[in-house]
C-alpha cells in the first residue's frame, strides 16, 4: 500500500513538504502524531490523526503516538482564543494510560514487527531539562522573527491585543519543535503528521532539525474536518463525542455516525474507516441509487462503532435503535442496560412515581392517569386500550385493570408506556 496514494483518495492530505513521498518510497519511515492528554479519553476529533497513523502502519511504516505530557502542561495556542487549564503530572499519567488503551484498538503496539507502534510522552525528556540548558541548546537556533511569522501566533496577537499571548504559549512551538528533534535523534523519526492548524508548529520542528543537525525531516498535514452545514465536527448539544463509554455510550456514539448528512457520510467513510477504495466507490453508488436507505451512514456507523467499541456493542446499539424507531419486542427492551435505556429514551417525557406503588401492585389505568398524567382521563385511556393503542414495555395492554407490579419494572426501576405509535413515556420508580 502506498501511503500517500491512500491518503490522497481519502481526502486526507492538505499540505506536505517536498520530498515526503520520496522519503516514504525509499525506506520504512518513522512518523509521529502528537495527542493532547488533557482528558482521560480521546474524542472523535482525535480520530483523524489516529487514522493517519493506522494507515501509515498498514503501509509498512512505523507509527509513534506522542502524548504531550509536557506540552499539555502549557497549552497549544493554535486555533485557541484563550490559554487552557494546566494539569499536574499525576493527572497526565492517568490520562496517558487511558489513551494508550484506546489507541491499541487502532494500532499494533504488541507485535515484534519492525514497524510496531510506540507510545512516548514528551514529559519524559522534558522534565529534567533545565530552562537555561533549553534556551542555550535549542532557543538559539530559532529566531523570534521566525516564530512571530507563524499564523498561529499572528492570529492570536491580532485577535485581542488586551489579552495578548503569554510567553508560556509563545514558547509552545519551540517545545513541539524540540519533540521532533528528540524523536529524530532517538527514534530516527523523519516525519511529523497532524491537522493543518499544526503546520506552523511542525515546520518549526523540521527547521530546528535542519539547523541543529543538518538532517532531513518532513511534514504532512490533513485538512481540518468540518460538517457540510459549517458546524464543528464531533460536537453535539451535549458536547464532544468521546471514545470512552462513560462519557458517550456506544448507543449515542453509533447514533452520531448514523445521523450524519449524505455529504458528510461520503467524506467520513473515507477518513474514519479502513474500507478500501473499490468498496467505498461501490457503497457511494449504492447510496446514490437509494439515498433513503442510508447505506453509507449505516456502514459508517457500523465500522466506527465496531472499531472503537466492539461488535457486541454495535449490535446492541442497532437493537436499541429499533426499540424507538422500529417494531422491537419486549425481550429486546429487557436486554438493555440502564445507561443504554436512558440514552435511547433521552428527551422522552418522564414521570417519577413512588416505588411503593409497585410493591403490592397498581392498576394500569390508575398508574397512567392518577400517578403519571399520560392520559388526561380514564375514559380516554379505556378507548385507546380497546383499540389496541396502549403498550407497556412494548407489550400491548389488553386490559386497563391489569395489575402492574415490581416484576414489570425494567432494571428494577423503569416502565416504558406507549400511547399510539410514536408517543413514549418513561416512568421512573423511586
Amino acid at each position: 500500500m502506498n501511503f500517500i496514494e491512500e491518503l490522497s483518495w481519502r481526502g486526507m492530505i492538505h499540505t506536505m513538504m517536498p520530498g515526503t513521498e520520496e522519503q516514504l518510497a525509499k525506506e520504512m519511515t518513522v512518523a509521529y502524531v502528537g495527542i493532547d492528554p488533557t482528558a482521560d479519553s480521546l474524542h472523535i476529533g482525535h480520530l483523524v490523526g489516529v487514522m493517519m497513523l493506522r494507515h501509515f502502519q498498514c503501509a509498512g511504516h512505523k507509527p509513534v503516538a506522542l502524548i504531550g505530557g509536557a506540552t499539555g502542561m502549557i497549552g497549544d495556542p493554535s486555533g485557541k482564543s484563550a490559554e487552557r487549564n494546566l494539569l499536574d503530572e499525576k493527572a497526565l499519567r492517568h490520562n496517558q494510560e487511558c489513551i494508550k488503551k484506546q489507541l491499541a484498538k487502532f494500532l499494533d503496539f504488541e507485535s515484534d514487527a519492525l514497524n510496531a507502534a510506540e507510545l512516548v510522552n514528551n514529559y519524559d525528556w522534558m522534565k529534567g531539562y533545565s530552562f537555561l540548558d533549553f534556551i542555550r541548546d535549542i532557543g538559539k537556533h530559532i529566531t523570534v522573527n521566525y516564530m512571530m511569522a507563524k499564523d498561529s501566533v499572528k492570529k492570536r496577537l491580532s485577535a485581542d491585543s488586551s489579552v495578548g499571548m503569554s510567553f508560556t504559549e509563545f514558547s509552545y512551538q519551540l517545545l513541539q519543535g524540540y519533540d521532533f528533534l528528540w524523536l529524530n535523534q532517538h527514534k530516527n523519526c523523519k516525519l511529523q503528521m497532524g491537522g493543518s492548524d499544526q503546520w506552523g508548529n511542525i515546520t518549526t520542528g523540521t527547521e530546528l532539525i535542519r539547523r541543529k543537525t543538518g538532517g532531513e525531516a518532513f511534514a504532512l498535514v490533513c485538512p481540518l474536518i468540518t460538517k457540510a452545514d459549517g458546524g464543528k465536527f464531533g460536537k453535539t448539544e451535549s458536547g464532544n463525542v468521546w471514545l470512552d463509554r462513560k462519557y458517550t455510550s456506544p448507543y449515542k456514539f453509533y447514533q452520531f455516525w448514523l445521523n450524519v448528512s449524505d455529504v458528510d457520510a461520503e467524506k467520513y467513510i473515507k477518513i474514519f474507516t479502513s474500507i478500501n477504495k473499490v468498496e467505498v466507490e461501490s457503497l457511494v453508488q449504492e447510496h446514490a441509487a437509494a439515498p433513503h436507505l442510508r447505506i453509507l451512514q449505516k456502514r459508517l456507523a457500523e465500522e466506527v462503532t465496531v472499531m472503537v467499541h466492539s461488535r457486541e456493542d454495535y449490535e446492541a446499539a442497532v437493537e436499541a435503535s429499533g426499540i424507538l424507531f422500529g417494531n422491537a419486542t419486549s425481550d429486546s427492551l429487557k436486554k438493555l442496560d440502564e445507561d443504554t435505556l436512558l440514552s435511547v429514551f433521552e428527551g422522552v417525557p418522564q414521570f417519577k412515581v413512588s416505588k411503593s406503588l409497585f410493591a403490592e401492585g397498581v392498576k394500569a389505568i390508575d398508574l397512567l392517569t392518577e400517578n403519571a398524567a399520560i392520559f388526561p382521563s380514564k375514559g380516554e385511556m379505556r378507548k385507546l386500550v380497546q383499540s389496541g393503542g396502549v403498550s407497556l414495555n412494548k407489550e400491548k395492554l389488553e386490559n386497563q385493570e391489569q395489575c402492574i407490579d415490581a416484576t414489570n419494572l425494567l432494571n428494577g426501576k423503569y416502565l416504558l408506556a406507549q400511547r399510539g405509535k410514536k408517543n413514549y413515556f418513561l416512568l421512573i420508580a423511586e
